[in-house]
């Protein structure tokens, strides 16, 4: 799976070029399940590998990163880039919009970030039904974004549901989607980031993991071992430039 090598004010520069051309490009936000899901299904690689921009979220996707090359690697959270994109936005003019999760989440995402920047604009928040849209639903929801006007479109669908939402729409929807996920739930009052000092130990998940045991068990239990082993095959195996997971080389 392959991972850019970015940091805040990249990212923020080249989505605010993308808007101004109203360009069509989707940006993955890479945590350790991204990366599992990518090794478990190369239909799914392949998504995240077409994607405009991938940054590394997961701290230790970022600690990875760093280890196989990637020197002037930062994290890139998904919350926080959020946040600045939506102060960026306000600043510039640009209009922006959520696409995810329950109408009480969306209603409250769209307070949270107005409240935050009282200039900001927020023409459009939609909580689609949950199960997959009829043709002629996804073609009025494809009309209803474009017509709001909206540049940057924050998809809040989980993964890999939004990465591949985002991947089918990308040429059809005019704006930049970033699969932002759980910042949903932050923003929304639904759940909380961790202290600043589990973050930075990379324990944000076990702190997730506290919070929500019964959706998040299975996911982690399935993947973070796996993770951990292969990643260490992967710098085992560097000086032979075998890449089990990760690749920079977009």
């Amino acid at each position: 799976m392959l991972v850019d090598e970015l940091n805040y004010e990249s990212v923020l520069a080249q989505v605010c070029q993308w808007t101004a051309a109203s360009s069509s490009r989707y940006v993955c936000i890479s945590n350790v399940h991204m990366v599992m899901e990518s090794y478990d299904d190369t239909g799914f690689q392949e998504i995240v590998n077409g994607a405009d921009l991938v940054v590394a979220d997961g701290v230790p996707v970022f600690w990875a990163s760093r280890w196989l090359g990637l020197t002037k690697q930062e994290l890139v959270l998904g919350l926080e880039l959020t946040i600045r994109l939506c102060e960026m936005a306000a600043r510039e003019g640009i209009p922006v919009g959520f696409y995810g999760s329950t109408p009480d989440v969306v209603a409250a995402i769209q307070k949270c970030v107005i409240d935050r920047f009282p200039t900001l604009k927020v023409p459009l928040c939609i909580s689609p039904p949950f199960r997959p849209l009829t043709a002629e639903e996804d073609e009025q929801t494809v009309h209803e974004i474009n017509q709001s006007g909206v540049r940057i479109l924050f998809v809040g669908l989980g993964c890999p549901k939004q990465e591949r939402w985002m991947s089918e729409h990308r040429g059809r929807v005019f704006a930049t989607m970033l699969g932002v996920g759980w910042a949903f739930e932050v923003l929304g009052g639904k759940s909380k980031m961790a202290p600043v000092w589990i973050q930075r130990i990379g324990m944000q998940w076990f702190y997730r993991l506290i919070l929500n045991p019964r959706k998040l068990w299975r996911r982690y239990l399935k993947h973070n071992p796996r993770f951990i082993a292969l990643i260490l095959w992967e710098l085992l195996s560097k000086r032979r430039g075998h890449s089990v997971l990760l690749r920079h080389d977009r």
